[in-house]
């Protein structure tokens, strides 16, 4: 397949398009341009210097095309332009592209025209070059076509390797299953002109709407093929042993992680940032490309040590000048030059078979890594038949090897399982990164199946911890009533059809990243758009199963004996930490007096009597009323204080008070207060100028209660810390 791709995109742009049909709410622009847009932004992101797009504008108000300019006076390409000349696309051209496609106020324009000046200019653009050459037309086929010479125009397709591609704005497509009635008799025809030269070319023709219900699909991407290693596969060492084996292969990548496109780092250019940037500045980011608002944040380090000499007690050094260290914990251990040296191993490129492991006794948890794949040498038949004899020989022993593998000189080694894979017309070694003693993990459980007692007696029924026969077959019942494998319905309606088959998983977070990215480079002041059906799929399980199995559902929740957990009750502490008095008389009732003689809090004895009235509280009523008297007797210890004598006194009771709040899960009530407080203090309400108070409070971090500290607050640490700052 051809790495080079010229594309380019036949926009109708005539005064209907400006137009909604079909209960649509945009116009059919806007619409069909979703299509194009999200085909032009996917070659941006890919940032591949041999993509080119180029897009030509049909029933455009002017005319702006090479071939208006031939000696026929270029009779039949009047309003067609060339809005974007057939290149590489960027962020840039994609910007100036997106302002200049706009309806026009004519509806005059040669669809099969426009389609000739495509064919030209990919003919004069690729030569003879190797190129996957594509044309996109998007049009709703109001205006008329000259249907003379399409024989050769269509051969003229077919012998410069062009790919046609006709998607029509509401065009019939039975197989979509879309007709559109009471079309106008020149729609029809043109339908009928476009479709016959589709066929001739042997290209697509659909509607439009078809195209546009494909873009939220994930796509599989197809990736040119990475040799990840070139020499020989040896079995002992050739130099010392003459029957040793070696095999000239190559290893190229079997699977590869997607990864989500990382965030580059830009600020806004400034005059000054239009310069050439100074030596030393730094190198800018890969993958930044220059824009007229944006630049690439460029990375400066120094380095300094303490130097008492120095102004300012420290020195700049050069990096050269450092020395090396790994960081143990929280300690940074010195590294030197030469025994970096000797613990640096000095490979050397090779791949090279150590041992073989029975199929049998290979555990799947141990495969780490992306899979590779090793073939023999290209046009090397003695490479061939070698490599055939080992893939046959660890098929027929059922048995995989174990290698040392070296990519490249100085690169550390790796140990790699080489498992056969054999196909009727291919053959080759599938191998997975082996993990280190260091990567593995074991961590004993007891078994699920019996209960082995503190004497060491084995019970294997009757017991709280083992299912008992009823709940197994219950278990059973819903697991077969939830089963997948032939859930999905097929073309005919028949549920024969895995549902989430292996082929058919995708990841949403990466495609869905992808969507919205190719989303804001098209449009970006527009909101993000939302998150297609499809990504939602496989988010939940399939409702009518989840229906069909409920009644299994309910019979495994009977018999399994679940219970919902009550919600965790609040405004009530813990007493189960409380040490209990020897004699076993409940204290707090005895202390608890009647509530009309312990109504209010005495402001000498706030603090304890406080606490009693919490703790006695039957409802939230009664603890709101504790906190109201406790943040009035503060406000009056404030007032009443003489200079700063009463502060540490008012500072303690806030303390008393904001403890309290969080062991009975009140932390709004407390933070209610708190606002207010501050608001009272900051504007000199208790009887003068009290911010040296303000101050004391800032430096015991005395502040709201977040939802770090207590879930149920409604405050975020941000906001937190952001209340200590005063204007």
């Amino acid at each position: 397949m051809a790495d080079k791709e010229a594309t380019i995109y036949i926009v109708d742009l005539g005064s209907s398009m400006a137009d909604c049909h079909n209960g649509r709410v945009e116009s059919d622009l806007d619409w069909s341009m979703r299509y194009v847009w999200d085909k032009i932004s996917t070659t941006v992101a890919a940032s591949r210097k041999t993509w080119n797009v180029g897009v030509i504008g049909l029933k455009t108000d002017e005319t702006d095309n090479p071939l208006i300019d031939q000696e026929d006076g270029g009779e039949g390409y009047e309003h067609i332009s060339v809005l974007q000349d057939l290149g590489p696309m960027t962020m840039g051209s994609l910007a100036t592209l997106r302002d200049r496609v706009k309806t026009s106020d004519t509806q005059s324009g040669d669809a099969i025209s426009a389609i000739v000046l495509a064919v030209e200019l990919i003919e004069k653009f690729t030569k003879k070059l190797k190129y996957n050459r594509k044309i996109i037309l998007v049009t709703d086929g109001e205006a008329p076509m000259d249907s003379d010479g399409i024989d050769d125009i269509a051969e003229k397709i077919r012998g410069c390797g062009i790919q046609l591609t006709v998607l029509g704005m509401d065009f019939d497509d039975l197989e979509f299953g879309f007709k559109e009635e009471d079309k106008s008799l020149i729609k029809g025809q043109n339908e009928a002109i476009l479709k016959g030269l589709v066929d001739k070319c042997d290209g697509l023709y659909g509607t439009i709407a078809e195209a546009i219900s494909e873009l939220a699909r994930p796509r599989v991407k197809s990736v040119k093929p990475y040799k990840t290693y070139d020499g020989i596969l040896t079995l002992g060492d050739p130099s010392v042993h003459e029957d040793a084996m070696s095999i000239n292969v190559e290893r190229y990548f079997k699977t590869h992680k997607a990864t989500v496109p990382p965030a580059s780092r830009v600020v806004m250019k400034t005059e000054s940032s239009s310069s050439p940037p100074a030596a030393g500045d730094g190198d800018e980011m890969q993958g930044v490309e220059p824009t007229p608002s944006f630049s690439a944040v460029k990375d400066a380090r120094t380095y300094k040590v303490n130097d008492p000499d120095a102004p300012g007690g420290k020195r700049d050094v050069d990096r050269d000048n450092l020395a090396k260290g790994y960081e143990y914990g929280r300690t940074a251990v010195h590294i030197s030059e030469s025994d970096y040296n000797i613990t640096k191993i000095e490979t050397t490129k090779g791949f090279s078979i150590v041992g073989f492991i029975h199929q049998e006794k290979y555990e799947p948890f141990l495969n780490m890594g992306e899979t590779c794949m090793t073939i023999a040498q290209k046009f090397n038949e003695a490479a061939a038949l070698k490599l055939s004899s080992l893939i046959h020989s660890l098929h027929e022993l059922e048995s995989y090897a174990v290698a040392r593998i070296v990519t490249k000189d100085g690169k550390e080694p790796a140990l790699i399982l080489l498992a056969p894979h054999i196909e009727p017309d291919f053959e080759c070694l599938h191998d997975v990164p082996l993990p280190f003693a260091e990567d593995v993990r074991n961590y004993p459980f007891p078994p699920l199946d019996r209960v082995i007692t503190v004497q060491g007696n084995t019970i294997t029924e009757n017991h709280r911890n083992l299912p008992s026969q009823e709940l197994q077959e219950a278990m059973d019942d819903y697991v077969d009533a939830m089963d997948i494998s032939s859930w999905e319905k097929d073309e005919e309606g028949a549920r024969t059809v895995e549902y989430a088959a292996v082929d058919d998983l995708f990841s949403p977070p990466l495609h869905r990243i992808n969507q919205v990215i190719r989303h804001r480079a098209t449009y970006p002041n527009q909101p993000v758009p939302p998150v297609p059906a499809i990504l939602l799929k496989y988010a939940h399980s399939p409702e009518d199963l989840v229906a069909k199995a409920r009644s299994d559902l309910e019979d495994l929740i009977d018999k399994a004996s679940v219970k919902k957990v009550p919600p965790k009750a609040q405004g009530r502490k813990a007493k189960a930490d409380k040490p209990k008095p020897i004699s076993g008389l409940d204290i707090d009732a005895l202390l608890k007096q009647p509530e009309n003689k312990r109504a209010q809090i005495n402001p000498d004895k706030a603090i304890p009597e406080f606490k009693q009235k919490v703790e006695i509280a039957d409802n939230q009523t009664d603890i709101e009323d504790a906190m109201k008297q406790m943040g009035t007797i503060i406000r009056g210890i404030v007032t009443k204080s003489f200079g700063d004598q009463d502060y540490e006194r008012a500072i303690e009771h806030i303390g008393v008070m904001k403890e309290t709040a969080i062991d009975y899960e009140y932390p709004d009530l407390f933070n209610s207060f708190m606002v207010d407080f501050k608001s009272r203090l900051l504007s000199g309400e208790f009887d003068g100028n009290r911010r040296e108070l303000w101050w004391k409070i800032r430096s015991v971090k005395l502040g709201l209660i977040d939802s770090n500290t207590s879930e149920p607050s409604k405050m975020t640490p941000e906001e937190a810390a952001a209340f200590f700052k005063t204007q």
